[in-house]
């Protein structure tokens, strides 16, 4: 590699805390990942590294043996930085992928690079993000619940609340430790790496400029919370662990944590749920202000359309479908979303799309996510290219999950076939009017299938006859249809 090319990423320490604050203050955004805390206590996870290009900040890490690098960070030219990290990739020839992307920063990468970064996002990934005054005063029959709880913690007077100091902060590894505990059947890497973190947390407590609370009952620690200012408006929780056997202790802790170190803070911050049901289900339970998506982007030939780009579509549907105007500004206006249709440009257009709509399969009683594949069509001067099929073939890679679709003709049912889609199904049905939940019966029709290579499908031919499907939010009223 030339020495021009060349960006001098190292390996991230408490000596980049000043620099990287100022970045991300020049930032102000509200994802929790953008500080230098995050970054810092999970170095060892992701292989972190850091680097200043342009004025701005970038993170490199590893997630699964794939590069991925933070989105250039401050008031630096951020496009020349993201031209300076393409150049590197295309150099080591892998592909370019940013995590984390919040809204503002999609659309800048959109208008830079059109048609040149798929950006998807993971439900699983999103920050909750709440009032401070709803964490603290519980109000309405919402919340009722969480200030029962809180009551019963207060039953009796043998509790306190103390700031975490750099006195008693190894004290909250004795709640850690009896946590862990009480999962040693379900502990796993993740649980582990966590662990890991906080021990970090809590060793360079001081040195991170970090803040936090624990409960006691009886003097003995049941609770505590660690978190540090996000934003000028913004508190982040980076940890908060309990005793699941104290009644109230979650909901206490986290109220208390708030009152004390939330004060001039608008918004809390309390991070994702990684997936796990029973915390979506905790965080879900204070009703969150804000749920905060966050988008992965990857370089990709293949990406989703997005609103700016609906009159092209519309002139595409109408080229190659030959649909009234006023159907397909009715399918785009209630089904059409910056996620469920995969383009291709070329000549700085849209030459190339299909809609891949959410769907549930049922298969010997069983329910499988699925989509529905629609309206799937290549401008005529751009056929013969493979663009419809590149697309399809894309989609089986990244959804792994059933596809389905309705050929118009015995040659596209051929088509469809090299593709790995087999036909014979039928007992498609929609669900979901915009205005109207009412379920709408279609007549049967012969529709094709393409099955993921997975166990629960390896009856390929019995599953024609046996498996229902239904679509959410189809546009019924659409010639695609």
């Amino acid at each position: 590699m030339k020495e021009q090319d060349y960006i001098a990423f190292h390996a991230i320490s408490l000596e980049d805390k000043t620099w990287m604050e100022q970045r991300f203050k020049e930032s102000g955004l509200k994802a929790c990942e953008f500080c230098f805390v995050n970054n810092f206590i999970w170095r060892r996870v992701y292989q972190l590294e850091v680097a200043q290009i342009y004025g701005c900040g970038v993170c490199r890490y590893k997630n699964s043996g794939v590069t991925i690098y933070s989105y250039p960070f401050g008031i630096g030219d951020r496009k020349k930085a993201i031209e300076k990290l393409w150049k590197i990739c295309k150099i080591e020839k892998r592909k370019l992928c940013f995590y984390p992307i919040v809204e503002e920063q999609r659309e800048e990468l959109i208008a830079w690079f059109p048609g040149k970064f798929e950006i998807d996002t993971d439900r699983d990934d999103f920050d909750y993000i709440y009032t401070s005054e709803k964490l603290t005063q519980l109000k309405g029959k919402k919340l009722h619940g969480k200030r029962n709880h809180i009551a019963r913690f207060k039953d009796t007077a043998d509790w306190s609340y103390e700031p975490i100091t750099q006195e008693n902060r190894m004290e909250c590894m004795k709640v850690a430790e009896l946590w862990r505990e009480r999962r040693e059947k379900k502990w796993n890497s993740g649980m582990q790496q966590e662990m890991d973190a906080l021990q970090d947390a809590l060793e360079y407590f001081q040195e991170l400029g970090l803040s936090g609370g624990m409960l006691r009952k009886s003097g003995e620690i049941v609770a505590f919370t660690i978190g540090e200012p996000l934003t000028s408006d913004t508190l982040v929780v980076h940890f908060e662990k309990a005793l699941p056997d104290i009644q109230g202790a979650y909901s206490m802790i986290n109220q208390q944590f708030v009152l004390h170190a939330g004060k001039g803070f608008s918004y809390i911050n309390r991070e994702e749920d990684m997936g796990d049901l029973g915390l979506r289900k905790a965080k879900l339970s204070y009703y969150p202000d804000i749920l905060l998506k966050k988008y992965y982007a990857a370089e990709s030939d293949i990406v989703f359309a997005h609103n700016g780009e609906k009159e092209q579509i519309l002139k595409i549907w109408e080229k190659c479908f030959g649909d009234d105007e006023k159907d397909i500004r009715f399918y785009l206006e209630n089904w059409f979303s910056q996620e469920n249709m995969l383009v291709i440009h070329e000549d700085g257009k849209i030459v190339s799309m299909a809609s891949f709509l959410p769907a549930e399969l049922v298969f010997h009683g069983k329910l499988f996510s699925a989509r529905y594949v629609y309206a799937v069509a290549t401008l005529p001067e751009y056929r013969g290219k493979g663009y419809a099929a590149k697309i399809l073939t894309h989609s089986q890679e990244k959804y792994r999950m059933p596809l389905f679709l309705q050929p118009e003709s015995e040659n596209l049912e051929e088509y469809y076939k090299k593709i790995g889609f087999i036909s014979g199904f039928s007992g498609i049905r929609q669900e979901g009017e915009p205005k109207e939940q009412e379920k709408i019966v279609f007549e049967e029709f012969s529709s094709m299938l393409w099955l993921p290579e997975k166990e629960e499908f390896v009856e390929r031919e019995d599953i024609l006859n046996e498996a229902d499907a239904v679509i959410y939010g189809c546009a019924k009223n659409s010639g695609r249809l």
